[in-house]
């Protein structure tokens, strides 16, 4: 074995992996680099998605309903807690304008899935 192997051990290089990342961490924070939210309010706090609904177009969902409920909220879509009375969030698009829900009565009559396997 040559004096250039093994020089270093594991231990060392990990204790060096562990202090450069502690470092970058800092350095980044220190100079600004890192954003912090202030405002809380803004942060997202769930992650929703839209199933298109068609005649010929089965789809499978959860028979176990969530702890969210929406409500409209001066004409936009509201998501609410179940749980927690006092949270609700307003839901927007990809592009941060919210959902209305008001404006248009497009009567759409979901099937849910206890309706759906009975017509089977």
């Amino acid at each position: 074995m040559s004096q250039n192997e093994a020089r270093y051990s594991v231990r060392s290089l990990i204790a060096v992996f562990v202090i450069t990342i502690i470092g970058t961490v800092v350095a980044l924070e220190s100079t600004g680099r890192i954003a912090h939210s202030e405002n809380k309010g803004d942060a997202p706090v769930g992650e929703f998605k839209a199933i298109h609904l068609a005649p010929d177009n089965d789809y499978r969902m959860s028979y176990k309903p969530s702890e969210l409920h929406a409500v409209c909220i001066q004409d936009y879509l509201a998501i609410a807690s179940d749980v927690d009375p006092s949270f609700r969030a307003i839901l927007v698009d990809y592009k941060n304008r919210g959902v209305r829900c008001g404006a248009i009565h497009t009567q759409i009559a979901p099937t849910a899935p206890e309706a759906a396997s009975s017509h089977e």
